[in-house]
């Protein structure tokens, strides 16, 4: 089984990411569904990640779980 920091995820623009880059503070991965009702949540993301940007990492990860709100 593999530790989470020795896996990596693709940006949305298909770049890879190295979570071992993020060892060192807490992260936080976010599902996400831009077209959904709950977005305004993005605001109060976006505070949390500059109060906390220092210790916090934050990705968001879409899915398209939830009646095709992020295609």
């Amino acid at each position: 089984m593999k530790s989470l920091y020795e896996i990596s995820i693709n940006t949305i623009q298909g770049k890879p990411i190295q979570l071992n880059d993020y060892k060192n503070k807490y992260t936080l991965f976010v599902n996400v569904a831009s077209k959904c009702g709950f977005t305004p949540q993005y605001k109060d993301l976006q505070i949390l990640h500059d109060t906390y940007k220092e210790k916090l990492q934050i990705i968001g990860v879409p899915c398209n779980q939830f009646g095709n709100q992020k295609p």
